[in-house]
């Protein structure tokens, strides 16, 4: 299973993309919207921190990839606690500092619909 990973902070980046690999998952990394939009048709799921680098933000990029692929299970990550929580369909939001297998747990769920 591929998964889209938008992190801008390297270590969280690192942190999370390690642990998914080390689950099994294949991953792809992007560190801004931009670069991670290239990405949209080649990914069973999403995980995308909502601030990024740059004008868009990862809800605009779980907008745009869902305008391709309506059902991508999407995982928001943010360290601000004034951003506010979107319901969203198919979705899981994590404040940080989350735990990496609370994010794999959530990923399996969205993608089997357990």
């Amino acid at each position: 299973m591929n998964i889209l990973v938008v992190e801008d902070e390297p270590l969280v980046r690192l942190t999370i993309v390690d642990a998914l690999l080390d689950a099994g998952f294949t991953v792809i990394e992007a560190t801004t919207a931009e670069e991670a939009l290239k990405h949209c048709d080649h990914v069973d799921a999403l995980f995308t921190d909502i601030r990024l680098p740059g004008d868009l933000t990862g809800w605009d990029i779980a907008e745009r990839c869902r305008e391709a692929h309506p059902n991508i299970p999407v995982i928001y990550a943010t360290g601000f606690s004034h951003v506010p929580h979107r319901n969203v369909p198919g979705s899981v939001f994590f404040p940080k500092p989350y735990r990496a297998d609370h994010v794999i747990q959530a990923i399996r769920e969205l993608t089997t619909g357990v």
